[in-house]
């Protein structure tokens, strides 16, 4: 006799699993679009989806009303064309030799960035014709992007071929996150210069944090990005967005251990109490980040403390260092009864805020998202998917 196993079954079973809230997802989403006014919102989807999933995210935001796509690499916008037929898909990394296949096959649209790129693009162009782009330009950020007197140029040229023709123009905040910061003034004032030059053509400059800097910085698409994950666009202010990811390890191992004992590599954490620990599956492999140890790490040499997780209506530390596939949490003041080997401990979630638990890693909520790996077992839930 053969047993049938369904997702379900894998879920329940996983040493690590993931929920992903599609509709609170949907929801941030449609908040953002909220904030952003007159102007079209594009969804950002690069780096799988912040970690949560390009196919599955994808497809929600573009059954959510999405129809412009920023991804990094063409391999992303290929894998997102399956998910969102008619949208538009931007490669922020541009074009270069070799990739004109994956580009026309895909219908995807070069972010042009750079001198080189423009180069070659004008080649391409006058080999397959009229083909549209995107034209980053570099308005304080010196990341990438044209120079802002070439791009002005290059509006002006006359000689420039017809079948050269941006459909968006397009620069990227560099303290937007910092809404006192002179800079953003700065680029807001060089963007508009840019987009007066290439007049009738779309502009976008507003990433989550510039969608919060007002309608100034909305021009015709903004582009959210971590707030529609649910993470901090503006730290230091309350976060309106909605929690979609919650990340959970199982408990491997409950021990009691005596007062005077330490715990882990390096004896970094020497136990004051008689203290009973939970030993979970997830370390730094799963993005589980080894900063957020208790201590015995440099970014622990402080008196700040450690990461949290969350059990049975409980915050509960790390206790000593967070290893490869392995994290101890001291749950000595819970009751006994309350916790045992197979439960599940919150990593982050609704309860331990994603950006609260890289805060505690000395780093931010981008890179706990981005930084899951694979072994993590996943699930989707969205009730507006099941009516």
């Amino acid at each position: 006799m053969t047993d049938s196993f369904d997702d379900n079954d894998a879920f329940a079973a996983a040493g690590l699993r993931l929920t992903v809230d599609l509709d609170a997802l949907v929801e941030n989403w449609r908040d953002m679009a909220h904030r952003s006014g007159r102007a079209r919102t594009s969804a950002v989807v690069k780096a799988d989806a912040y970690g949560l999933g390009i196919e599955d995210v994808g497809e929600a935001l573009y059954l959510a009303g999405a129809r412009d796509f920023f991804v990094a690499t063409a391999d992303e916008g290929a894998t997102l064309r399956l998910y969102a037929p008619d949208a538009r898909i931007f490669v922020l990394s541009g074009i270069w030799p070799g990739m004109e296949r994956v580009f026309f096959e895909n219908d995807l649209v070069p972010v042009i960035a750079s001198e080189e790129q423009l180069t070659f693009w004008m080649s391409v162009l006058s080999d397959y014709g009229d083909y549209p782009c995107a034209l980053q330009v570099d308005t304080g950020f010196n990341r990438l992007g044209l120079p802002m007197e070439d791009a002005l140029a290059l509006a002006d040229d006359v000689s420039r071929p017809a079948s050269f023709a941006p459909v968006l123009v397009m620069s990227h905040l560099a303290c937007g996150d910092d809404p006192a910061n002179p800079m953003n003034r700065q680029q807001l004032e060089a963007f508009r210069k840019v987009s007066a030059a290439f007049e009738g053509i779309e502009a976008s400059l507003a990433n989550s944090a510039g969608i919060f800097l007002g309608p100034e910085y909305h021009f015709d698409l903004t582009r959210p990005g971590i707030a529609t994950y649910g993470g901090e666009a503006v730290p230091g202010i309350a976060n309106p967005m909605r929690p979609v990811a919650t990340a959970e390890a199982r408990i491997i191992q409950t021990r009691f251990v005596k007062a005077g004992e330490t715990v882990g590599y390096g004896r970094a954490m020497q136990l004051t109490r008689d203290s009973r620990l939970a030993i979970v599956s997830a370390g730094y492999a799963d993005g589980y980040m080894r900063g957020q140890s208790s201590g015995g790490v440099p970014l622990r040499q402080t008196d700040l403390p450690g990461g949290h997780g969350f059990i049975a209506g409980h915050r509960v530390p790390v206790a000593g260092r967070i290893t490869m596939d392995l994290t101890i949490f001291d749950i000595t003041d819970l009751p006994d009864n309350l916790v045992r080997a197979g439960d599940y401990v919150e990593l982050f979630g609704s309860n331990i805020l994603v950006d609260d638990a890289a805060r505690a890693a000395g780093t931010i909520g981008y890179e706990m998202l981005t930084s899951l790996g694979l072994r993590h077992e996943r699930r989707y839930v969205s009730e507006e998917a099941e009516e």
